[in-house]
């Protein structure tokens, strides 16, 4: 017989998958071939809970830093628009960025000191709206490809699927970060 303890412990194991279900099946979107579907669900849901943890924060939130090696809320969701304008180009069109698209979207590919300077005193929706720009790009463009362009190795153990992935993999990353500099912010 389990003990209040054990129960209490597996509920708490099994809370996670029971509130991601509760949210909905994850399901291949229409209009995208099924394992691009399924991606792109999964990236749409990581955005979509990223963009409701951050849509409201005032200008000191954006940018606040709780040391001097953080990143800030704003530099983060920069990093992830730059991340996925990345992987979008050399993915989806086969090339490199512009020396537009370096400027506007490759300024956060890496987060330093230089580039964190400079990621300053611009309003949430700023970065919100680059990554939507990003995102409906994305998306127009995965709709040309199929699955056998998704699972095409590159090279060994890397194929297009594990390259967006990483790409989703980054975003849930970086939420969980953001959720941490939000719990830090001056009350």
């Amino acid at each position: 017989m389990k003990t209040l303890k054990t129960k209490a412990t597996s509920l708490m194991l099994l809370l996670p998958i029971l509130l991601l279900h509760a949210q909905g099946e994850l399901k291949s979107v229409d209009g995208y071939s099924p394992q691009i579907g399924i991606m792109v669900s999964m990236l749409e849901d990581l955005k979509d809970r990223i963009t409701e943890q951050v849509k409201d924060l005032d200008q000191s939130s954006v940018d606040f830093l709780y040391d001097a090696d953080a990143n800030s809320i704003g530099s983060l969701i920069m990093h992830l628009v730059s991340t996925e304008s990345y992987y979008q180009v050399a993915t989806l069109e086969d090339r490199e960025w512009t020396e537009d698209e370096q400027e506007r979207f490759g300024i956060a590919g890496e987060l330093n000191e230089k580039v964190k300077s400079k990621l300053r005193d611009k309003p949430i929706q700023h970065y919100l709206d680059l990554w939507e720009e990003v995102r409906e790009k994305t998306l127009k463009e995965l709709k040309t490809k199929d699955d056998a362009w998704f699972a095409s190795n590159l090279e060994e153990g890397l194929n297009y699927h594990y390259i967006w992935y990483h790409v989703m993999e980054h975003s849930a990353n970086h939420m969980g970060q953001i959720a941490t500099i939000k719990n830090r912010l001056p009350k």
